[in-house]
């Protein structure tokens, strides 16, 4: 008994330390958060994407004078592995002087969606990893993901697809996809996400609540479908509500349609579908990030302005605007338009970033890694002899 007392006692001690500690590193992150100014609160929603292989003036002002949460990468941004970690260091100096650190993210599923140069030995389909159904070639696939991202300097990756392919006349996810059923997709797809966070990358799965059923590419119009709710939480909600209860950092949603959920908004700018399914029923906490912003699904539709303002409105934290130069200051302006005007509230605002600030304090704290290239190409042969 007296063993089982002491016991206790240690037990009770290490909970206070940890509820302590706890405690101070909130209190860090509220801290910076009073710091900040509504410009600078702002520049942390927006994650942009950028043109050129360097850094140029225009990406600097995206840097420094919008002080934007993250840069996104893609082919028109990428020749070699050189090139790229050349163009990472750059933009990390540009921040150096800024205590928050940036997202510096990039579309690495596998696959035919990858945007690293022909240096890297392409990988597997996402679907033909979902074939073997094995779990441990998932964490490994996911693993690979993750370390491939890191080498290059990167922290956060819009992986993995969580998207049930369920309709064969998709045209735009289709082998991205994991498999048929919710249960494959759920099984193999988390084990992907924590692969990459065991490479200390942040995995954002994507996209709420379910492109996987669409006969229509939302980059070019807005998709819709016609499914009641019921039927969304007994099949396509199911991954992501075992990546909710697997504490997923990071969410995008999806540019879709759903007439019987909401029939003015998309997925992206609903409130009912991002506060009210996926926050306040389905209880996620983390970071939710739109698809890129740009798209036809959006702008076709909404002024991309309007549209932003909406999603932050709708619950989302992370902007994410891909495409044309001007759009990252229009948007930026918008939004402190929105908070003095008394559309957005601070507290909303201060809500976000607290998310955000909380996600980067947790990962971006891991220096430039130089991963063997050869060594990284060998483990994607091997993942590729592995599901032949």
């Amino acid at each position: 008994m007296r063993k089982l007392g002491k016991l206790l006692i240690i037990m009770l001690i290490l909970q206070v330390i940890s509820t302590a500690c706890k405690s101070l590193e909130e209190d860090k992150i509220q801290d910076k958060l009073d710091s900040m100014t509504l410009e600078e609160k702002a520049g942390q929603l927006l994650i942009v994407g950028f043109k050129g292989t360097f850094l140029n003036d225009r990406t600097k002002s995206y840097i420094n004078d919008l002080k934007v949460g993250g840069l996104i990468l893609f082919d028109r941004n990428i020749e070699s592995k050189g090139q790229i970690i050349g163009l990472v260091e750059e933009i990390k100096g540009s921040n150096a002087e800024e205590d928050i650190p940036l997202f510096l993210c990039i579309d690495e599923e596998g696959g035919s969606i990858s945007r690293l140069p022909k240096e890297y030995r392409r990988l597997p389909d996402p679907f033909q990893i979902g074939e073997t159904n094995d779990v441990d070639i998932a964490f490994q696939f996911g693993q690979l993901l993750g370390n491939r991202v890191k080498g290059l300097g990167l922290n956060l990756n819009f992986a993995p697809v969580l998207d049930i392919h369920s309709n064969p006349d998709n045209p735009v996810i289709g082998k991205r996809a994991y498999g048929t059923n919710p249960e494959r997709v759920s099984d193999i797809g988390l084990e992907v996400a924590k692969g990459i966070r065991n490479s200390s990358i942040i995995p954002a799965v994507k996209h709420f609540p379910g492109h996987g059923d669409t006969s229509t590419d939302s980059h070019l119009e807005l998709p819709i479908i016609d499914k009641s709710l019921e039927e969304l939480r007994n099949f396509e909600l199911i991954p992501f509500e075992d990546a909710i209860e697997n504490n997923i950092e990071m969410i995008m949603m999806a540019h879709i349609l759903l007439p019987s959920l909401d029939k003015d908004y998309p997925a992206t700018l609903s409130k009912k579908i991002v506060h009210d399914l996926l926050r306040d029923e389905m209880g996620y906490e983390g970071v939710i990030v739109s698809d890129d912003m740009t798209m036809g699904a959006i702008v076709n539709n909404f002024t991309l302005e309007d549209a932003c303002i909406d999603f932050l409105k709708a619950g989302g934290d992370i902007l994410l605007v891909c495409h044309g130069e001007d759009n990252p200051r229009i948007v930026f302006d918008k939004i402190i338009d929105a908070v003095e005007i008394g559309e957005l509230s601070m507290e909303e605002i201060d809500e976000k970033v607290y998310r955000i600030l909380e996600l980067k304090d947790r990962y971006l704290k891991v220096g430039n890694v130089d991963l063997n290239l050869e060594e990284l190409n060998n483990m994607a042969e091997e993942i590729k002899n592995r599901v032949k």
